[in-house]
């Protein structure tokens, strides 16, 4: 299995009323970091079974709006799994679910993602004190919003094969975009 963890886009500053803030949508900067990251995911010819979303609004937007970009036919799933308060073990109970899936998308939120992938890259057995904040012997990665992770589950333990920041996706895009060769004039 192919797991690819997306923090959602960005969605302006928190709000101090934590109703408000569960329906904080993303900005203008963050439609255009799910543009990127779709366009990127497309290049790179990602296929998904899946994409699983947090309920939230701004992650849900994400996985929609990526999902289109990518030209993902099937339904966003919306799962308590990838919510803010959510834990490892509801987490896993959510991949195994999907077990039979050969690429599943995941959009969520911090600190959940970076203790997720962590776990899974360091075997719980391994490290007995937990934690979501990258520490206490988990794995450190560091997602940012619009970061997206690439876990490969296809033999052993999880290996992260690749990590994509959202300044770096939208450099290799304005990259891709441009002309390779400078124009000359012929006489």
């Amino acid at each position: 299995m192919i797991l690819y963890f997306l923090r959602h886009a960005s969605a302006g500053g928190h709000l101090a009323n934590a109703k408000k803030d569960e329906k904080r949508a993303l900005d203008k900067e963050g439609m255009e970091q799910c543009g990127y990251i779709g366009r990127a995911l497309a290049a790179l010819d990602v296929q998904v079974d899946a994409i699983v979303s947090s309920p939230l609004k701004r992650a849900l937007q994400t996985a929609q709006f990526v999902g289109t970009e990518l030209g993902f036919e099937g339904k966003v799933e919306i799962s308590p799994a990838l919510a803010l308060n959510a834990d490892f073990a509801a987490f896993q109970q959510m991949l195994a679910k999907h077990a039979g899936y050969e690429g599943i998308l995941v959009v969520g939120h911090n600190p959940n993602l970076t203790g997720f992938v962590g776990s899974l890259l360091v075997p719980v057995a391994n490290c007995p004190a937990i934690s979501l904040d990258g520490r206490n012997g988990i794995a450190p990665v560091r997602l940012r919003k619009g970061s997206l992770a690439r876990l490969n589950f296809t033999r052993g333990p999880a290996t992260l094969q690749w990590l994509l920041d959202p300044r770096t996706v939208r450099a290799l895009y304005a990259t891709s975009t441009a002309k390779s060769r400078r124009k000359t004039s012929r006489k």
